[in-house]
């Protein structure tokens, strides 16, 4: 069964981090890549970010870029999103995705549950 499970959603104040995990089980990890989207109430899913595992390359949307950082441990078959500098416009339910042959830019196979960030002005 495959399974993405996010976990590390919560509230904060503006200007405060948080740590989102994505732990994926059920497929062949190292042939995809994972990305994180969101979704805020009356709003379109967007791209947040994404690694490739199978060769390392990231993706950030412009809106994220030098607050977020996504990295990966194989080993454990997880995905993080460092969430620094959060803002109002932060808060959205955070979305782990897992995208068929290593690259950011194809379809999505998988989907996890969603957390929720509350980013408190």
């Amino acid at each position: 069964e495959v399974q993405l499970v996010e976990s590390g959603g919560g509230l904060v104040q503006a200007g405060g981090s948080l740590r989102l995990s994505c732990a994926a089980s059920g497929f062949t990890f190292d042939d995809y890549a994972i990305g994180w989207f969101r979704q805020a109430p009356g709003k379109e899913r967007e791209a947040v970010s994404c690694i490739s595992i199978r060769d390392g390359s990231t993706y950030y949307a412009d809106s994220v870029k030098g607050r977020f950082t996504i990295s990966s441990d194989n080993a454990k078959n997880t995905v993080y999103l460092q969430m620094n500098s959060l803002k109002p416009e932060d808060t959205a339910v955070y979305y782990c995705a897992g995208l068929d042959y290593g690259s950011c830019f194809d379809e999505v196979d998988y989907w996890g549950q969603g957390t929720q960030v509350t980013v408190s002005s």
